[in-house]
């Protein structure tokens, strides 16, 4: 009877320290709903009209996994959000003719896209060929490498395991890697689940990435964290992370019991319908049809062998999925799948948590489109046009990926490909611009957004171009240009 009393005495005391640790690093908004006796996944409302809802204020601390680091105006499904129709201008067949002229003019040699709206798949098809030396026709069940797209799945496994009563958002990670450490003394212990998803871990953006390109392990990574020095405290900046941003993937394992990659087919890929995706190397070299990598030799493509490098930090970077997987995806995360996804769920999983300026000075769509930018949990969110935007991309060596979501006009798109080229991605704006009715531009001839732009972490020179050498070496994931 002691022995209860002083654990019951012991637990009170740790949640006055969390409590107190949360006032100084911004998390005291992720304790309050919990403090409170609710779920972390009760329903958040958020009115963006409302000035009294400004990040930092006092009514923003009871809207779940919050942080005053993001300034975006949040509204969420189920919030009086009004779904539009899309604008007349908003035309797929026009989308499928421009996707079939990207491969047709060698582009890139092969392409897959899905848009869903209003809980329909309203298109979901390949176009081009697989392989450049051994081609077969890109289809809806073609397998790509999804690179940094895998981070949603990620976000979502750990969210899923907070509705469970088996995590919560401001879990220390410690607790599940008890040797985690960081360089400023301590800082490790106050790490939470929602700072790793968010990239607020407060180390800089990328680290070790290199290394990872260098065929370095994982867990050696993990430990050459603690010798990098840090931007600041846990939970109070934004840097984008590969290495760090896996640790969530220790969490799932430790929160469920069961391996990462493991639990997520189980809980995400198979009820979803998802049977084509899988993770890791194995995965995709055992899909009955899968899309080769391509990088540019001469005025051509060459496909390559594609690396394990990145598959090594599977939450980061692990996920291989078909269009008609994707199509799926989108489904899920626009409400329609509730017997998987709950609405609140998601609500939690797109909501911005810290500001991330620089996404608006990257590519020119970003620069005319993008009003504000911020990261929530495994997913960016944007104010395009004045309409929020939930968005990711993706590059590792011969992919490229992007997917976006536009809640208010009930909208999904996911774009995949298999070259080294920036050269599809201006399909994204053109259908978003097509939705609300913006001004056509043009972003498809000239377009300059380069995924590239981000590839390579800040004050490193870039590697030399596997095109131009034997090495193959493998391009970061990050999507987006550091800040």
């Amino acid at each position: 009877m002691k022995d209860k009393h002083m654990r019951r005495k012991q637990s009170h005391h740790g949640r006055s320290r969390a409590v107190a640790l949360a006032w100084r690093t911004g998390t005291i908004t992720m304790l309050l709903p919990l403090a409170a006796g609710l779920s972390a996944q009760s329903t958040l409302r958020w009115d963006s009209s409302d000035s009294t809802h400004a990040a930092g204020s006092p009514g923003a601390a009871a809207f779940g996994v919050y942080s005053p680091k993001a300034t975006m105006a949040r509204v969420y499904p189920g919030a009086g959000l009004r779904v539009a129709p899309l604008a007349t201008s908003f035309n797929v067949t026009e989308f499928e003719t421009l996707a079939e002229n990207l491969v047709a003019g060698q582009k890139v040699p092969g392409l897959a896209m899905a848009i869903v709206q209003g809980g329909r798949v309203l298109s979901a098809r390949g176009y081009g060929i697989t392989d450049v030396h051994q081609p077969e026709t890109v289809d809806a069940h073609t397998v790509f490498r999804l690179a940094s797209l895998s981070k949603s799945f990620a976000a979502t496994a750990a969210g899923m395991l907070v509705a469970d009563g088996k995590l919560r958002w401001d879990s220390r990670v410690v607790d599940y890697y008890p040797t985690l450490q960081l360089s400023e003394p301590r800082a490790a212990l106050h790490l939470t689940v929602a700072e790793v998803l968010s990239h607020r871990v407060g180390v800089s953006h990328n680290a070790f990435d290199r290394d990872l390109e260098r065929n370095a392990e994982y867990a050696s990574l993990v430990q050459k964290l603690a010798y990098t020095p840090m931007k600041c405290a846990p939970g109070e900046c934004y840097a984008y992370q590969n290495i760090a941003y896996s640790l969530i993937g220790d969490v799932v394992h430790g929160a469920s019991g069961e391996a990462f990659d493991q639990w997520v087919a189980r809980r995400l890929f198979k009820p979803l319908g998802m049977q084509d995706a899988s993770y890791g190397l194995e995965g995709i070299l055992a899909s009955p049809r899968w899309a080769k990598p391509h990088i540019r030799a001469g005025r051509g493509w060459s496909a390559v062998t594609p690396k394990p490098t990145y598959y090594r930090v599977a939450p980061a970077a692990g996920v291989n999925a078909s269009i008609s997987d994707m199509a799926q995806w989108l489904l899920a995360q626009n409400g329609y799948r509730p017997d998987v996804l709950s609405g609140s769920l998601l609500a939690t999983l797109h909501a911005p948590l810290i500001d991330t300026p620089s996404e608006t000075r990257g590519s020119q769509w970003r620069r005319d489109r993008l009003n504000s930018a911020g990261y929530g949990l495994g997913w960016r969110v944007y104010d395009y046009a004045g309409h929020r935007v939930v968005f990711h991309g993706g590059a590792v060596q011969g992919y490229r990926g992007v997917i976006a979501l536009m809640p208010e006009r009930d909208l999904g798109v996911v774009i995949l490909w298999n070259a080294n080229s920036a050269a599809p991605s201006g399909l994204l704006p053109t259908i978003l611009d097509r939705a609300i009715g913006a001004t056509p531009q043009r972003w498809l001839e000239g377009e300059a957004d380069s995924l590239d732009e981000g590839l390579y972490a800040q004050g490193l020179p870039k590697l030399p171009d596997a095109s131009t050498t034997n090495s193959g070496v493998e391009a970061s994931v990050s999507d987006a240009k550091p800040n």
